[in-house]
């Protein structure tokens, strides 16, 4: 008489053995990966600072992993065309996406995205973390962040803001600035950062909270006034300028920059990227490339890069919702 055990064991023994051929083959996968060009998609037109962080890293990748790393350009509705591209590619780690602030915003600043940031892009490696500053046409008669809310709570509705546009990290920094401190500042969006600086420099508006690399060379030439930078510690392009936290406990406000990847991309290849994207931040020379851009480099692990994501979309989803941002 037959043994009715015998053909759960046998379905048992199948099963473990797809499951060894299937980790077998991601295995084989991982270690023959690259094989083939890999393309980086990025959500911003070319020679801005996140293109050019996309291709100091494309450059590292192609040289160790001996197969060409290539970026393509895809900006657009703030990202979300870039990101709905690699979305939608197919999970095997041939397109990437260079992930930026603008992902974690638009979660809450976009009613209806065909996709979920968070569940849809795999987190692969952090990159660069650039601080924003604090700057003030120098006709404002405040030199510190104090006597610049003293300064907006006496002249309530008359300090007007500038940022790159509505729902960009410059607009949001400013609105937990507000959100923080209890000001008001009247928003005046512009169609990039170059418009709004120069509208700040000649006095149309008054304060902006903006990338360190565009508003650098004002500061140093006096026709900007820094009070403070955006992170919880100071900068060293410009180390006697304090941070905000310094005077609004709790106040951070940075952009990070890293790779993510279409969901279900298999975990050897994420490893493997994630280890050779660490190994070229350590590297001296992309270091100083970095730092020339106000960058400083942001090693870790996928699951450190999937925390911050987590983080930092949750904090700028209660910075868009009150201040009821809408995307232009």
């Amino acid at each position: 008489m037959a043994n009715p055990e015998h053909p759960r064991r046998r379905f048992l023994h199948l099963a473990a053995g797809a499951v060894a051929t299937a980790a077998g083959s991601r295995i084989a996968m991982a270690q023959t990966y690259p094989s083939r060009p890999v393309r980086i998609i990025v959500g911003f037109a070319p020679g801005g600072p996140t293109d050019v962080f996309a291709r100091v890293m494309a450059q590292w990748l192609s040289d160790q992993l001996s197969q060409q790393f290539v970026v393509e350009n895809r900006p657009g509705a703030s990202s979300n065309i870039a990101t709905e591209m690699v979305v939608n590619a197919p999970p095997d780690g041939y397109t990437l996406l260079l992930t930026a602030p603008a992902n974690t915003i638009n979660t809450t600043l976009y009613d209806k995205l065909s996709f979920n940031f968070s569940r849809d892009i795999v987190p692969v490696a952090s990159i660069v973390r650039t601080i924003y500053v604090m700057v003030v046409n120098p006709a404002i008669p405040a030199n510190t962040v104090p006597e610049f809310i003293s300064y907006a709570k006496g002249n309530r509705g008359k300090v007007n803001m500038a940022s790159a546009g509505s729902g960009t990290p410059q607009h949001v920094a400013g609105e937990l600035f507000k959100m923080m401190t209890g000001i008001e500042m009247v928003h005046v969006p512009y169609r990039g950062a170059v418009p709004a600086l120069t509208d700040l420099i000649s006095g149309q508006v008054h304060v902006m909270f903006d990338n360190m690399t565009s508003s650098l060379e004002f500061i140093r030439a006096g026709k900007l006034r820094a009070l403070a930078v955006t992170t919880v510690t100071r900068s060293v392009l410009l180390p006697n300028i304090p941070t905000i936290n310094d005077f609004v406990p709790g106040f951070e406000a940075s952009a990070q920059f890293g790779l993510g990847a279409p969901k279900n991309t298999p975990a050897e290849i994420v490893a493997k990227l994630n280890r050779e994207i660490n190994a070229g931040l350590a590297d001296p020379k992309i270091k100083q490339r970095f730092a020339d851009l106000a960058a400083v480099v942001l090693p870790g692990s996928p699951g450190q890069f999937g925390n911050l994501i987590a983080e930092e979309t949750e904090k700028w989803a209660k910075v868009v919702k009150f201040s009821g941002a809408k995307p232009d």
